[in-house]
């Protein structure tokens, strides 16, 4: 049921009995609907909410738009919470009882509020809502209202601060190599923003419009922020979530989750641009093998291909492409291979994705209706339309030979899409597309449309086709460029950035803001992509940081010294083999953090004030905090404010009672002093914390030997969880996984310790169990079932070790004096 209130209806009223027209100008009507309709001035309005705690607004110059999304899908857009509606004179109020709407009748001014009935988002005083502002007849300007106390994240990987506050972004996915620490735009658009305020009340923001598009948050006047979008119409969906992480899971709830990684993606990956032969890309995975560097994967940049033409291979340099894959099996190695989107237009040379893919109309058109040519890697080039069902099916077939080889993941590079030799780094804006998808009307639109989306729907082809080659095993797809929603596609990196400690620090706010706009697998380039050579202590500081983060690609440009792991001597290669052996060691806790997120969608590196909001109202750089990052919600990683400076800093942590991660060691206050080392990265720990984690391997697919170890780090709050399956296919969705809860509880006695019973029917590699509880003061002694255990104390390092047997089921270990 709809209910559409027009103008014409309030001059009806106006025409009837004075009683009536009091009524008319009071709350004389009331309904429930589920969407909601109001029309001045030739201006409609639409309110809708798929969840009650998400509203979402539509709006058209005279008419609603296409009611069609690219980000959200059919089914979410589908949903319709029930609408209390309540007119009066001067507002129309609009309520699913999570969230409600306030509507000025004459302005059609929106105000959005939560269940406390706090302002949660309001349109700016003015002319909030313009259609054609700059007279070229599409396009709007919206206008929302800033608090003095708010602060913006989002919108993925844009440089400059964490805080957006201040500043102006486009979004446009553009192709700039070595881009500095302020240039914009870079290559996605993800337009969703996360507000909150120094009250720790959050909001989101999602405009879902492809089309070229600007977000200027305060920079121009500044108490609005001022959106610029130069097509399409008003669709945006505001989210009520009393806190960041509820903002998060709501966004992810419209655009989508990610899917859960194959296991060997969160492992350590090497990269070039590029390894030139099979021989040469062997040896790196076998010197990382005799190095005794843990690592999952090796990548092969654009020359294993013949003629840097897609889906070949030179046989000349890449003789045996499946020897290659099998060597790097037997070795527990993974290959990625790039693929990128633009097919060599080579006729008459026996290349057959070109054929096929000219016979079947494949390709993108220009304006006048024939094949678009442009120059990229092998030169003339041509570009599948990914907007039709039929391109990406075709695209997804070119996979089979890779697949069938069994290579392990692809990488979608150049998608935004990149053209040479044209100022715009792209193709025209009035190449034509075919839009024939399921939910949208089946029409031709402008490449100005499609331009944000179409790298986007180049990674729903890859993954869509490679998952049909190979139904019981996960792909893994890397992208650079996408839109929202295109978590569900691909993880991602930051692009082409440079050697510098600038961009180290940069790598940080990026990988954070992408993590907040549903890219949970974001990662980039370890030690610098573009630029000059990094010194040693950049590339170990590099690696350091990289250890923590989500996905973790060492990776370097052509005609660039050596960036691997080993390079600078023995003395710089220890410290970065430590790092990369404690993320093999945490590797339990990373896991489960990867299936925390495909059934939440909280990312794996967050904000600190993701889990503590109210360190945005700590001051400048968010308390301090704007360089910090955390893992999954118990560890915080707080780097030096100046990378290349060897002054001591201070670390303000959120609240008291954390942990030293390295040492166990409890802090005495909510603050400590680092003196820069290069060994040392500062990494703490939540109190309250329990952390899995596991023996050392030199692969995901090793099995680890010995016990499992909870690091146990006695506080408020305290829980943790692991969840394991087989790591590679989708058995998991049958049941075949592992999943369990744990808790402890500080008593009068002691401690005690809870295993909750497990879900799931996967068998764990583990047949025991450590409890390392830190912090401890004395011996103390251990039971389970009121049987002694073994409790041996280190008073060096102020833990208490318990060895036990694997508990499958429901037990509790008490600790006492």
């Amino acid at each position: 049921m709809s209910y559409r209130f027009s103008s014409a209806r309030r001059l009806s009223c106006a025409l009837i009995a004075t009683t009536a027209l009091t009524l008319c100008a009071g709350s004389a009507f009331a309904a429930s609907v589920d969407h909601y309709t109001l029309t001045k001035n030739g201006v409609t309005l639409e309110i809708s909410a798929p969840r009650a705690d998400i509203i979402r607004v539509r709006a058209g110059d005279p008419a609603l738009p296409e009611d069609a999304s690219w980000a959200v899908s059919q089914a979410v857009r589908a949903q319709h919470v029930p609408l209390n509606v309540t007119e009066a004179a001067d507002a129309v109020t609009v309520s699913t009882g999570e969230a409600s709407v306030k509507i000025d009748p004459n302005t059609l001014a929106v105000s959005v509020y939560d269940k406390a009935g706090h302002v949660v988002l309001a349109d700016a005083k003015g002319a909030a809502l313009q259609f054609d502002p700059d007279h070229l007849g599409q396009g709007f300007r919206l206008r929302k209202a800033m608090p003095v106390d708010a602060h913006y994240f989002g919108l993925g990987d844009k440089t400059g601060p964490l805080d957006r506050r201040n500043e102006a972004f486009t979004n446009w996915n553009t192709d700039n190599f070595g881009f500095g620490v302020a240039t914009d735009p870079l290559y996605k658009s993800i337009p969703f923003v996360l507000g909150v305020d120094e009250k720790g009340q959050s909001f989101g923001f999602f405009m879902d419009n492809t089309w070229r598009s600007t977000f200027d948050f305060g920079k121009t006047e500044p108490d609005a922020l001022d959106i610029n979008v130069q097509g399409g119409g008003v669709d945006y969906y505001v989210m009520t979530g009393a806190t960041p992480a509820d903002i998060v899971q709501d966004y992810t709830y419209l655009t989508g989750k990610p899917p859960l990684t194959p296991e060997w993606a969160l492992g350590f990956q090497q990269s070039h641009w590029s390894y030139m032969t099979q021989a040469e890309a062997k040896g790196i995975a076998d010197r990382l093998r005799a190095d005794k560097i843990p690592s999952d994967a090796i990548w092969l940049d654009i020359d294993y291909q013949d003629k840097l033409r897609p889906f070949t291979v030179n046989k000349e340099t890449f003789p045996d492409l499946p020897k290659l894959v099998s060597d790097l099996k037997a070795e527990n190695m993974h290959l990625v291979v790039i693929t990128d989107l633009h097919i060599a237009a080579a006729p008459n040379a026996g290349y057959a994705p070109y054929d096929d893919g000219m016979k079947k109309d494949i390709f993108v058109h220009k304006a006048d209706g024939s094949t678009f040519v442009g120059p990229v890697w092998p030169g003339d080039a041509v570009f599948p339309d990914f907007s039709r069902v039929a391109a990406r099916d075709w695209w997804g077939e070119q996979y089979k030979d890779f697949v069938r080889m069994g290579v392990s993941g692809f990488w979608n590079d150049m998608n935004e899409p990149s053209v040479f030799n044209t100022p715009t780094k792209t193709m025209p804006l009035d190449n034509i597309h075919r839009i024939e998808e399921p939910g949208f009307a089946t029409r031709n639109a402008t490449h100005a449309e499609m331009h944000n989306v179409f790298g986007m729907l180049n990674t729903e082809a890859t993954y869509d086709g490679v998952l049909k080659l190979n139904p019981d095993q996960r792909p893994f797809v890397m992208t650079r460029a996408s839109y929202a929603g295109g978590q569900k596609f691909a993880a991602t990196w930051t692009g082409d950035n440079s050697s510098s400690w600038a961009h180290l620090q940069l790598s940080v706010s990026q990988l954070v803001n992408l993590g907040l706009s549903g890219f949970a697998y974001a990662g980039d380039d370890i030690g610098g992509f573009a630029g000059d050579q990094p010194s040693p202590e950049l590339l170990t500081r590099w690696i350091e940081v990289g250890a923590f983060n989500p996905i973790f690609r060492d990776h370097y440009q052509k005609d660039k010294p050596a960036q691997e792991v080993w390079v600078n001597g023995p003395d710089q290669e220890a410290i970065r083999r430590q790092y990369i052996d404690e993320r093999y060691r945490l590797m339990p806790y990373i896991y489960s953090l990867a299936d925390e997120n495909s059934r939440t969608g909280l990312p794996l590196m967050r904000p600190v004030f993701m889990a503590y909001p109210k360190v945005v109202a700590g001051g400048d750089h968010l308390g301090g905090t704007d360089g910090y990052f955390m893992l999954g919600a118990d560890l915080l990683v707080a780097p030096p404010t100046t990378w290349e400076s060897p002054a001591a800093y201070k670390v303000t942590l959120p609240g008291s009672g954390w942990y030293d991660y390295w040492s166990g060691e409890k802090l005495a206050s909510d603050s400590t002093m680092e003196t820069p080392k290069l060994d040392r990265l500062p990494v703490f720990v939540r109190p309250g914390s329990i952390i899995p984690k596991q023996p050392l391997t030199q692969s995901t697919g090793e099995t680890p030997v010995g016990p499992l170890t909870l690091d146990i780090y006695p506080g408020d709050d305290c829980h943790g969880f692991i969840y394991q399956d087989d790591g590679i296919s989708f058995a998991y969705k049958a049941g075949h996984f592992l999943r369990q809860s744990f808790t402890c509880k500080i008593t009068k006695s002691g401690l005690s310790v809870d295993f909750a019973a497990r879900e799931g029917d996967y068998k764990p590699w583990w047949t025991g169990v450590t409890l390392l509880i830190h912090g401890q003061a004395a011996a103390a002694k251990a039971s389970l079932k009121g049987k002694a255990l073994n409790a041996d104390f280190d008073a060096s390092a102020h833990t208490l070790r318990i060895d036990l047997p694997d508990q499958a089921k429901a037990a509790t270990v008490t600790i006492q004096p």
